[in-house]
């Protein structure tokens, strides 16, 4: 291993030992006495490290033999999982405290979870890919089933477990099937098995195999049917992780595999990524119309998210790229200021989750009912919140790539989407009066609600510079 492998981990590096440590440190002393310094210290290290790739000095290229890539694409991912992940954290310390699921090794859980997107995203052969995927997944289905006195819990991390096991299994026979045709797990070499443009029967195959594979982890239809039972079982704050960092890094692994080992080939892939894209769009859309839980709600939401964010991958150009990279990172702010106010969800105690529970909310709470109003509106892309900007950024990318029917349908989904969340606004403004709604929020969650509806608003003066990171990412990746 030289110096330039090194720094090219380092970050990875060091929240792997920090885990480990912690994880050492907590079982000598007071175990779950421990939890909110075990998860304060992992929030810190995390939101470090983002700032050390951000603003470090940037190294760039292949390393360990080409089986990792360091480069700008990979760090504006990176930068967004590690923020979202401490963000979670952080937001939901109190509640999980509340809930009797103040057990140390959530955080430790979540660091190792976030230590294998950062491989993920990260990723240049298909073994370090896979390795990336495991750890993340490995963790995420013992976080999911974190309260186990709970039967949905344990049916969620079940599920999860069960789904998430075939999902590998299609994604290594891709996997295999690309190594026996190209020879090689780099994906550099397998690139270069499809120089004239055009993906041989075996690789295409492949490649079918691993996009299926990768799209369960973003919750892409058809292979969606795990998330709705899983959101709904997981206790909140793991939800919300579910929703943000995941799902970023996810896109970020399909982005890496689709330019990188399968550049050469965009029209072999794109007819499947723009099947996936309107599919998810729609059936997120017209499920969530039906749903009485909000986490459920939130569920279909993402899905319907994902395939938005896959309309900017279907583009097959950079702009296509870089629009996907800024949806995400909107995507990641609006979700967690609002998971931030659904985990402050209770009645005398007890979690909440019905939207009629809503009902004359802005009665009571107006700040709070204003803040969920934005992020709402942001959420169904409602001028002149950010999220407007977001899907007008990747509705773009499909025009310029001469995909207007997909822009046309996204615009339709976009407009049925509208209703669910408009339902909620309603709800808390307009609804029938009811028994009062508790939210009591930790100081962090405040901020995390508050924070990320007033990034909502200001955020359309210049994105906060997410434009220019997200352009110079797509660049280093589509070359």
């Amino acid at each position: 291993m030289t110096s330039f492998d090194l720094q090219a981990i380092l970050p990875e590096l060091i929240l792997a030992v920090y885990a480990m440590l912690a994880l050492l440190a907590a079982v000598y002393t007071g175990k779950d006495k421990t939890t909110p310094l075990v998860t304060y210290a992992t929030a810190a290290v995390m939101l470090a490290l983002a700032l050390y790739i951000g603003l470090g000095d940037p190294v760039t290229g292949p390393a360990f033999g080409g089986l990792i890539m360091a480069d700008a694409y990979a760090r504006f991912a990176k930068v967004g999982i590690l923020v979202a992940a401490a963000a979670v954290l952080l937001a939901g310390e109190a509640t999980m405290l509340r809930r009797g699921l103040g057990r140390f090794e959530y955080p430790l859980l979540i660091s190792l979870a976030t230590v294998g997107m950062m491989i993920m995203v990260s990723a240049a052969d298909l073994m370090t890919l896979y390795m990336g995927l495991e750890l993340q997944s490995l963790s995420l289905y013992v976080v999911a089933a974190m309260k186990r006195d709970s039967v949905k819990s344990t049916e969620a991390g079940m599920k999860y477990f069960i789904l998430g096991a075939l999902s590998s299994g299609l994604l290594l026979y891709g996997a295999s099937l690309a190594y026996g045709y190209a020879g090689t797990t780099r994906f550099d070499g397998i690139i270069a098995a499809a120089t004239d443009g055009h993906v041989g029967m075996g690789l295409l195959f492949g490649l079918t195999f691993v996009a299926a594979g990768l799209a369960f982890k973003v919750s892409a239809v058809p292979f969606h049917m795990w998330t709705p039972d899983v959101y709904e079982g997981a206790p909140t704050p793991v939800t919300a992780f579910f929703a943000t960092a995941p799902k970023l890094a996810a896109m970020g692994l399909f982005g890496r595999v689709m330019f990188d080992a399968f550049g050469n080939a965009v029209a072999d892939w794109q007819q499947i990524i723009a099947l996936m894209a309107v599919l998810s769009m729609f059936l997120g859309a017209v499920a969530a119309i039906g749903q009485t839980n909000i986490k459920r709600l939130m569920a279909y939401s993402s899905i319907s998210h994902m395939g938005f964010a896959l309309l900017g991958l279907a583009a097959g150009t950079a702009y296509g790229v870089q629009a996907m990279l800024v949806y995400m990172a909107i995507y990641l702010t609006m979700n967690v200021g609002t998971f931030a106010f659904i985990m402050s969800m209770e009645r005398d105690g007890m979690q909440v989750t019905e939207i009629s529970a809503l009902n004359q909310y802005a009665k009571h709470e107006p700040v709070k009912a204003l803040a969920m109003l934005v992020l709402l509106f942001s959420l169904a892309g409602v001028p002149p919140m950010v999220g407007f900007f977001g899907k007008l950024y990747v509705l773009n990318a499909a025009v310029q790539a001469d995909l207007t029917w997909l822009a046309v349908a996204g615009v339709i989904a976009s407009v049925i989407g509208a209703f669910y969340y408009l339902r909620i606004v309603y709800y808390m403004y307009f609804g029938e009066s009811e028994e009062r709604l508790e939210t009591p929020m930790s100081p962090a969650a405040w901020v995390m609600l508050v924070g990320s509806a007033a990034a909502m608003l200001l955020g359309v003066i210049n994105l906060f510079g997410v434009e220019g990171a997200a352009a110079a990412a797509a660049a280093a990746l589509v070359n």
